[in-house]
């Protein structure tokens, strides 16, 4: 069952925002930050459908409100889309320092004007998903075109926005018109763009001027019918499984530059920090994995801990030293298996163990072999395991030399 975190960070000015980080079952594909559209919230019914389709499939969300919206302090009349783009990137930051940077940006409405201005400010962002979006975020006042003269003349007004009430002041009005689409043009980015041909609020002419703004990787996908809300579930459902199918295609190859860029020698293991916590990031010569502890102990669980770590090297290296016996002595060996358990126990409850150690580390091994063998040839394999390299490692004494390196 997916786990959902609720959590405060500082925003623009440090003001204090709201936000829900849903983290999937299992291991994480990558995180995701999702923006939503203008005046809405963290929890309008876009985000928090799509952002839960993600999860189910394997992406952790992260989802907030914006300054003055929701459950974020602030005053949303003394917003502005500036002030917007800088949220976005607090809550990256704050992604980065407590779990991972986000590699994917969604954004809705203007929340998607706003992920395509904050991209260049994280760089591990590789994934851009756009939906309902305008190219600028000038767009936005055509909500309020009436008011602009009133707006102007008297520094603020009160605007009626789809049946709720908001404060605009000119410094809104005035940060808008600062605002241009030229940055869209050096995203180097992949992108997808979701539009509906019958978008009332937006037209479907501004999906075409993003596209054409954009250089390749870029995609579009019509959402045929739906409103600008998604207020249709099967919507929101169709463009989470369109961003989860998409995104595999970037965060592989992603993965694929990591492996090429690693500068470990062969034969070394580099293990950095992913977080303040307990996530790590293991990199060999050829790849890159996470290591991190269960949720129970402070841990995120995204990846095995340090045990299972060593009980895999351990099982590993026992199943690939059977197979490469079995096929030297051309052995009818169809398929093995590995199980693997570690524990603590006392000297005295353990035959096998030197009488004079007070307590020893136990690591039980169960081998399941497949195939039409007989009683000597099954004898011999298990013999032949305890003959893999990492097993005699373990077994014999092992001195750890510690070097410290600024």
């Amino acid at each position: 069952m997916a786990r959902r975190l609720r959590m405060e960070f500082p925003g623009n000015d440090n003001v204090l925002l709201s936000g829900l980080l849903e983290i999937p079952e299992g291991d994480t594909i990558a995180y995701v930050l999702f923006a939503h559209c203008f005046t809405c919230g963290k929890d309008v019914v876009a985000a928090s459908r799509i952002s839960r389709s993600l999860v189910g499939r394997g992406y952790a969300v992260l989802r907030f409100d914006f300054t003055g919206l929701g459950s974020s302090d602030g005053d949303f009349a003394n917003t502005n889309f500036s002030s917007n783009v800088q949220d976005l990137i607090a809550a990256a930051n704050y992604l980065r320092d407590h779990y991972q940077a986000p590699k994917l940006l969604i954004g809705h409405s203007l929340g998607g004007a706003a992920i395509l201005k904050a991209a260049q400010y994280i760089p591990e962002s590789i994934g851009l998903v756009t939906i309902g979006a305008p190219a600028s975020a000038e767009h936005v006042a055509k909500q309020f075109a009436g008011d602009i003269a009133s707006i102007e003349a008297k520094g603020q007004v009160e605007v009626n926005l789809a049946g709720r009430v908001f404060t605009i002041k000119k410094q809104f009005i005035d940060d808008l018109r600062q605002q241009d689409s030229a940055y869209i043009s050096e995203l180097r980015k992949a992108l997808l763009i979701f539009h509906s041909p019958v978008d009332m609020t937006v037209p479907i002419g501004e999906a075409e001027k993003i596209y054409k703004a954009a250089k390749h990787p870029k995609s579009f996908v019509s959402l045929d019918r739906a409103d600008h809300l998604l207020t249709n579930k099967e919507d929101s459902e169709y463009v989470a499984a369109c961003i989860a199918a998409w995104a595999m295609r970037y965060l592989s190859s992603d993965e694929l530059v990591q492996k090429k860029q690693s500068s470990v020698p062969r034969g070394y293991i580099s293990v950095g920090e992913l977080n303040h916590q307990f996530t790590r990031t293991v990199v060999s010569d050829s790849h890159n994995w996470l290591a991190d502890e269960p949720v129970n102990v402070g841990g995120n669980n995204l990846g095995p801990d340090p045990y299972e770590h060593l009980l895999a090297a351990l099982g590993t290296c026992t199943s690939m030293t059977l197979r490469m016996y079995a096929n030297r002595k051309k052995l009818p060996l169809e398929d093995i298996k590995v199980e693997l358990s570690h524990s603590r126990k006392h000297a005295e409850d353990c035959e096998n163990c030197e009488e004079q150690t007070p307590q020893i580390d136990l690591i039980s091994r169960t081998i399941t072999i497949k195939g039409d063998l007989d009683a000597e040839q099954k004898k011999r394999l298990i013999e032949i395991a305890d003959r893999c390299p990492v097993h005699r490692t373990l077994e014999n004494t092992i001195v750890i030399e510690t070097k410290s390196k600024d």
